[in-house]
């Protein structure tokens, strides 16, 4: 059954896998979202455990992909920690090198100390429920995905808790980077 399966993947991506692909990109604004869509679309079809139960599989194949396109269009870009900073602002850059360093002089470790003295202030005057998800999502590396079914709490209920956050935290720390810039 599995040999049978495979073959039948092999030669769908071999009939399909042209048209597909440019159905795709039409709808994506690059090759490479096109070409991680169309190996999502690729990876289900390799995942269905009969392949003979799929009466059309043209028009399967082409509702996945309809399916993961939407998907994708509906996943919000999260801000993460690094937007805090200007990307436009060259001078930025050497901000997370020295938070995140290893360097111990005296005046990169009183900035990072006061930087995150500034940034765990900042996090208590939030709300408990977007500490908690800024927290999780930003200095703990825990998915979304993760803290949703740990929680019950939808997915996008927590990516605009994060986003209230976020832009609150880079209010209350732009006052910090300004003063920094001055000296």
């Amino acid at each position: 059954m599995a040999d049978n399966n495979d073959q039948a993947v092999i030669k769908a991506t071999q009939t399909y896998g042209k048209r597909l692909f440019q159905f795709i990109r039409n709808r994506v604004p690059t090759n490479a979202d096109a070409e991680d869509i169309l190996q999502d679309v690729w990876y289900q079809l390799s995942n269905v455990v009969d392949l003979g139960s799929i009466e059309q599989l043209s028009s399967w194949l082409f509702r996945v992909a309809r399916n993961r396109v939407t998907d994708t269009y509906r996943k919000k870009k999260t801000e993460s920690l690094e937007h805090l900073l200007d990307p436009d602002d060259e001078s930025t850059a050497f901000l997370p090198e020295i938070l995140f360093s290893e360097d111990e002089s005296l005046e990169v470790s009183s900035l990072r100390s006061l930087f995150w003295e500034e940034l765990f202030a900042a996090l208590d005057e939030l709300p408990d429920n977007q500490r908690e998800i800024f927290v999780l999502n930003e200095l703990e590396d825990e998915t979304f995905q993760s803290i949703s079914d740990r929680t019950g709490v939808n997915i996008k209920t927590l990516i605009s808790r994060k986003r209230y956050a976020v832009i609150h935290v880079r209010e209350r720390l732009r006052s910090l980077y300004e003063e920094f810039l001055q000296n």
